[in-house]
């Protein structure tokens, strides 16, 4: 039996079964996890090096704040966007792929905001060594206002505008 996506999630119409779908829902998933994932190794690599530094013991009380934020940020994330793979071999061939994508999807969420925490306190600790805690504020608000308007404003719109346009299309007589 094929089924298409419902018109409300604002997909379009593939000729696919349900079955179909939810692989190419996780396919897609895990491939976009893996360059997040990339990224968010880097960077967690980077922090667990920085108090080994000659200098470190020497940064204030503030930007100490600033990088264990940093750091347990990019744990969570790790932890987050690497769950999907553990999910997907722990339930492989059991027929959970619905609950995987449903899963997978909150987590890489979760790790996508969680990337975002790590990136900005590293942006105000970077910023509070090389200009002071003034600044670094300012330079901070900005990195998180960018990552707002990107990561969720942007699409959360659109979200909203396919959303909109699906229940005009099903509501006759209206336009």
């Amino acid at each position: 039996m094929r089924a298409s996506a419902p018109p409300s999630l604002g997909e379009p119409l593939r000729d696919e079964t349900d079955t179909e779908r939810l692989d190419r829902n996780l396919i897609e998933l895990l491939q976009e996890v893996r360059v997040v994932q990339t990224g968010v190794q880097v960077l967690f690599a980077f922090l667990l090096t920085v108090p080994f530094s000659s200098r470190f013991d020497a940064i204030t009380g503030f930007q100490r704040g600033a990088y264990f934020t940093a750091l347990v940020g990019a744990a969570a994330a790790s932890v987050l966007l690497i769950a999907p793979t553990a999910l997907h071999r722990v339930l492989f061939r059991m027929g959970q792929k619905a609950y995987m994508v449903e899963v997978s999807n909150r987590l890489a969420l979760g790790g996508l905001v969680s990337t975002a925490v790590a990136m900005i306190a590293v942006m105000l600790l970077v910023s509070d060594v090389m200009f002071g805690t003034g600044p670094a504020l300012g330079i901070a608000v900005v990195t998180a206002a960018a990552f707002i308007a990107v990561w969720a404003a942007l699409p959360l719109r659109r979200r909203r505008h396919v959303r909109a346009a699906a229940r005009r299309a099903r509501t006759p007589g209206r336009r």
